[in-house]
């Protein structure tokens, strides 16, 4: 019988979001907080042994070559000498563009499954470092603990997080990232702070220096956040689009998306997670093999 490994594929927030400096690359040092939420996008891989690597379905608008799922599986295969295959179906809930790492973290769930589905027996380590060469949120997702982060977003330190419910609105519209770093405006030099002193000070604190540059460049971002900080405490997640309030409890939650009303808003609650539900259920899998 074939087996099918269904994993999920979490979203994540960043609870805050500080831009450093700017490296002679191009690239931004960054100062930020990644926690997982219990909502994401699903994986289904299935084994081939003819060497095929299948997606199914397409994604409007992106490249089987772009795909990070495709190149994921690709760049694993290439570094361990693998030659067999998968089928990989994707049921996909996260918006694209939305700042909520749905790409990262379809590569991360695909690295780790197709290591457990193929035998490989890679550490962590090594799939974070090839995760690493497809994007610098890729290696959270695969360590799969809240982190403080710093560099480019790949030097990490686990922390742990309060865990209240969010709502999570995506106003209709895709951010472009380069976009919000070329932008003339953007804050690049905020003070560094400390870990220890991120976590003292709180979410009261905490902001995210994207959230004007995005304001001023996508008028529905603007638009949804100053209507959701109407309930709650309200921050862009990463360059946006989307957008979170942090709650006590689920029932607020379920009012504020009660009076969502807009046909072209997304929203959705989640609990916020300091281990990813994709190592749970990994972990789930290997106790119940023993």
């Amino acid at each position: 019988m074939t087996t099918t490994l269904r994993l999920p594929a979490p979203a994540k927030l960043n609870r805050l979001l500080h831009i450093t400096g700017r490296r002679a690359d191009g690239y931004h040092e960054l100062q930020t907080l990644f926690q997982f939420l219990d909502h994401g996008d699903t994986l289904s891989l299935s084994p081939r042994d003819d060497g095929e690597l299948r997606l199914t379905p397409a994604l409007p608008g992106v490249a089987a070559a772009d795909n990070l799922i495709l190149r994921a599986a690709r760049l694993l295969r290439e570094e361990s000498g693998c030659t067999r295959g998968a089928d990989i179906h994707l049921q996909k809930r996260l918006p694209m563009g939305g700042g909520l790492g749905g790409g990262s973290s379809d590569a991360a769930t695909t690295l780790l499954g197709l290591n457990e589905l193929w035998g490989l027996g890679l550490s962590r380590e090594r799939l974070a470092a090839l995760g690493l060469r497809l994007g610098a949120d890729v290696p959270v997702f695969v360590h799969g603990h809240a982190a403080w982060a710093e560099g480019i977003g790949e030097r990490l330190t686990p922390v742990e997080l309060d865990t209240p419910w969010f709502v999570v609105i995506h106003p209709g519209v895709s951010v472009a990232t380069p976009a919000v770093f070329n932008a003339p405006g953007l804050t690049r030099h905020t003070p560094p702070i400390t870990m220890a002193r991120a976590l003292r000070e709180g979410p009261a604190c905490w902001h995210n220096d994207c959230e004007a540059t995005v304001r001023e460049l996508y008028p529905p971002v603007a638009e949804a956040l100053d209507w959701l900080a109407r309930f709650a405490p309200t921050r862009l997640t990463g360059t946006g689009a989307c957008l979170f309030a942090w709650l006590t409890n689920e029932a607020d939650a379920d009012s504020i998306l009660r009076r969502l009303g807009r046909h072209d808003w997304q929203g959705f609650k989640a609990r916020g997670c300091n281990r990813s539900p994709l190592h749970a259920v990994l972990e789930e899998r290997a106790t119940s093999a023993s």
